[in-house]
Order: structure tokens, then C-alpha cells, then sequence
């Protein structure tokens, strides 16, 4: 059945919106609007964006294409472990955040 339903959103795009915060916002924007295939992944969804400016990359991904072990990822207001970036996927309407560490005083 699954899979089913997978073949039935072949072609099919979803709209989600991208905000991220402090260093990574002056490097890629922030409130990014885009259009990607139905299925895509968050992983998949923030390398593609992040791939637009090689600093951006750089402050989110490590060397091998890994996320920084301190970047702060959420999907519709719920933190997502980077473990599970790979095997999320990004549903019509979502909103995703991306943050760097956060420090408090």
C-alpha cells in the first residue's frame, strides 16, 4: 500500500518555507519559500538550499556532507535529531528551522 501511494506522488511537489537563524540567516536568507518533490527529505532539502553558498555549506555541513553535530534542526516547531534528518521527509506545508548553537546569559 505504501508504496502505492509513493507512485501516486511521482511528479507531485510540496511547499514548505525555510527560516534560519543568526550566522546561518546572513549566509542563506531566511523565510526561503520553495517547491520540492513529494518524498523529498530534510536532509536532502537543507543540502540542496545550503549548496546556493559555499560558506552557508560550510557552517552547516562538515567535510564528508554531515550535518555540524551542533546545528539545531526543527520541523514544524519539534526538534529533529540529526540522525533522523535522513529519514524525515518534508510534508507539504511544513516549516523548517535551521539554528547554530545557542548560548544564553
Amino acid at each position: 500500500m505504501v508504496a502505492l501511494e509513493r507512485r501516486k506522488d511521482l511528479g507531485k511537489k510540496v511547499t514548505v518555507k525555510i527560516r534560519f537563524f543568526a550566522q546561518f540567516r546572513e549566509l542563506l536568507g531566511s523565510d526561503i519559500i520553495t517547491e520540492v518533490p513529494a518524498g523529498t527529505m530534510f536532509s536532502s532539502l537543507i543540502t540542496s538550499v545550503a549548496k546556493k553558498n559555499p560558506e552557508g555549506y560550510a557552517a552547516i555541513f562538515d567535510k564528508n556532507g554531515a550535518f555540524h553535530e551542533f546545528v539545531i534542526l526543527m520541523k514544524n516547531g519539534k526538534r529533529i535529531d540529526i540522525a533522523d534528518a535522513d529519514k524525515t521527509v518534508i510534508a507539504d506545508g511544513d516549516e523548517i528551522a535551521v539554528f547554530p548553537p545557542v548560548a544564553g546569559g
